[in-house]
C-alpha cells in the first residue's frame, strides 16, 4: 500500500468534513444573530455592530478571485518551462505570481477607497 493509497481517503474525508463544520458554524452564528436581533436581546448599537460585521470586506471574493487567477496562472506557466522537479524555480515562479495577484488586489481596493 503507498502513501498516495493512505492518505488520498484522508484528505478527501477530512476536506469534506471541515466543509460541512465551517458551514454549520457560519449558518449558526448567523441564525443565533438573526434570533437575538428579532427578540430584542440587543439594542441598536449592537444591532449595527451585528450588520457590519457582514459587510467588513466588500471585496473577498476579488481578493480570492484574483489569488487563485494568479496562481492558476503560474501553474500553467510552469507546465512550459520545463524546469528540474529538485529545482527551486517553480516555488519562486509560484510565489511571484501569488504575491502579483495580491498586488493587484492591493492596488484595485485602494483606488477605489479613493473615489
Amino acid at each position: 500500500m503507498t502513501l498516495f493509497e493512505v492518505l488520498m481517503p484522508v484528505a478527501i474525508f477530512g476536506g469534506l468534513g471541515g466543509s460541512i463544520y465551517f458551514l454549520s458554524i457560519v449558518m449558526t452564528d448567523f441564525n443565533l444573530k438573526k434570533r437575538m436581533i428579532e427578540k430584542g436581546y440587543v439594542n441598536e448599537e449592537t444591532q449595527s455592530i451585528f450588520r457590519n460585521m457582514s459587510t467588513d470586506n466588500k471585496y473577498a471574493a476579488l481578493k480570492w478571485g484574483l489569488i487563485i487567477l494568479s496562481a492558476g496562472l503560474a501553474l500553467i506557466v510552469m507546465e512550459y518551462i520545463g524546469a528540474d522537479p529538485n529545482s527551486t524555480l517553480p516555488y519562486g515562479i509560484f510565489a511571484t505570481f501569488v504575491s502579483a495577484g495580491f498586488l493587484a488586489y492591493y492596488l484595485i481596493v485602494k483606488r477605489e477607497q479613493k473615489q
